[in-house]
């Protein structure tokens, strides 16, 4: 069956909510589709269905149940939840899948559906292929007889089911008494959960972005804006910030001073910790191609080799289970700890933070700076028509950067997977040659199509 997929892409489906492709027939076929590929064996199949506080979801989840309910499958609605919660319940529950209604850092207009396999890992690319294929059937002879319709059903402990694992991924023994901790979640999926898992364990917790409305996810907040948690940090004198974003698998950090702490620096506090206590798998870690030059050298000198994938947690995670690797994540903040989880989790990766915080009796600001970053300049060229990354003069450009760059330094070029855009990233010891070396390729880029902006 061939591989190629039109609607999913690195992260299961997105788009604007009720224009196309985020429609509430697309939930339909989805529903039938997925509900048909994952029936096996004779018992009664399950599906598992979470969703994040757009007002949105209230259109696409009836819409995925119905699918999933006339393809035979019983429907088990969990409500607002992160995505690692509905992983984890997809496994617990022993249903043979799992549905996420989330456009994660996205605002409220858009939505998306991510999907989880038994097993709690996201769908491979050729998975989504088959169900798309089938999306573009009649279904109408495989759907289900009136006597096999599934049925729907909640599971009102559902944020306690989640609320009990984050806690034991907490070291044992260990408390946050004495800690004050701003949790933002992005008026997001996590606003109930993070806030009684931090204070659960002990900390005086200051929640904030924990108010939705269907409007105000990622508004503002969360880790999409770090600033506002920063500012919180500071104005209530914490010791330290968390930001999620709007389904909880992302996190951004700020130490007590208000400073930002990205995914790159907990990356590296893991690693080292989990380093040290021979916990790291395999000697490494996943990171995607974005991660700074600096934390590989941090790496290398810890005798820890980093690994590096494409960008997509999906990837990460790949990578992590092809090395046998327990440790990955992204500098955007996404970051998967796979002896707790199937996929990134932004709390458990807090938990693991503030359990070396607890056991060195430091300030965040001593304990989470183990690097110094390269200067590192990404931009973004739109262009109209072909990509102009075959353009002999885009080429050359890129030819004399990498030279330029040498040993020092290195430089990325990649096409935007959702985007006509092309996005230049490249860092270096020398700051100014750096942001020359991005700013000739970009004008050449610009120069070799028709309509292109920088």
């Amino acid at each position: 069956m061939t591989s190629t997929r039109r609607l999913f892409g690195t992260d299961g489906i997105r788009g604007k909510a009720n224009t196309e492709p985020m429609t509430a027939g697309l939930g339909l076929r989805l529903g039938q589709a997925a509900g048909l590929w994952f029936t096996r064996g004779a018992h009664r199949n399950r599906v598992v269905i979470g969703k994040d506080t757009r007002l949105s979801g209230y259109m696409i989840e009836p819409a995925l149940t119905a699918g999933f309910i006339g393809a035979g499958m019983d429907v088990v609605l969990v409500g607002p939840l992160p995505t690692p919660a509905i992983a984890l319940l997809t496994r617990s529950l022993r249903a043979d899948l799992g549905v996420m209604i989330s456009a994660s850092h996205n605002p409220y207009e858009d939505n998306g559906i991510k999907l989880f396999g038994p097993d709690g890992y996201k769908l491979s690319d050729e998975t989504e292929a088959g169900i798309e294929a089938l999306m573009d059937r009649d279904l109408s002879a495989q759907l289900a007889a009136p006597a096999k319709l599934g049925r729907a059903s909640r599971l009102e402990d559902a944020a306690g089911r989640y609320i009990e694992s984050a806690k034991a991924s907490f070291p044992r023994g260990l408390r946050l008494d004495g800690l004050k901790i701003v949790v933002d979640c992005a008026n997001g999926a996590a606003y109930r959960v993070a806030p009684t898992v931090l204070w659960e364990l002990g900390a005086e917790v200051v929640p904030v972005g924990v108010a939705p409305d269907g409007f105000n996810i990622n508004c503002g907040c969360g880790s999409t804006t770090p600033q506002f948690m920063c500012s919180e940090v500071k104005r209530h004198g914490a010791h330290l910030g968390l930001a999620l974003d709007g389904d909880a698998d992302r996190l951004i950090l700020s130490d007590e001073q208000g400073a930002i702490i990205d995914g790159d620096q907990v990356l590296a506090l893991i690693a080292r910790s989990w380093g040290q206590a021979g916990r790291l798998a395999s000697g490494g870690i996943a990171a995607t191609v974005m991660s700074n030059l600096g934390l590989e050298r941090f790496l290398t000198a810890q005798g820890i080799t980093l690994h590096r994938t494409q960008v997509g947690d999906r990837y990460v995670m790949e990578r992590m289970r092809e090395l046998g690797l327990n440790v990955g994540g992204e500098q955007s903040g996404h970051m998967i700890l796979s002896d707790y989880a199937t996929t990134g989790d932004g709390l458990l990766a807090a938990l693991q933070v503030l359990a070396v915080l607890v056991e060195e009796g430091r300030p965040a600001s001593e304990v989470m700076r183990l690097f110094d970053p390269l200067p590192q300049v990404l931009k973004n060229v739109r262009y109209a028509g072909a990509s102009p990354l075959g353009a002999g003069r885009v080429q050359r450009a890129i030819e004399a950067g990498e030279a330029r760059l040498a040993a020092t330094g290195r430089l990325l070029i990649r096409r935007s997977g959702t985007e006509p855009l092309v996005r230049v990233m490249a860092e270096g010891e020398d700051e100014a040659l750096v942001l020359g070396v991005v700013d000739e390729i970009c004008a050449e880029i610009a120069a070799a199509t028709a309509g292109a902006t920088v």
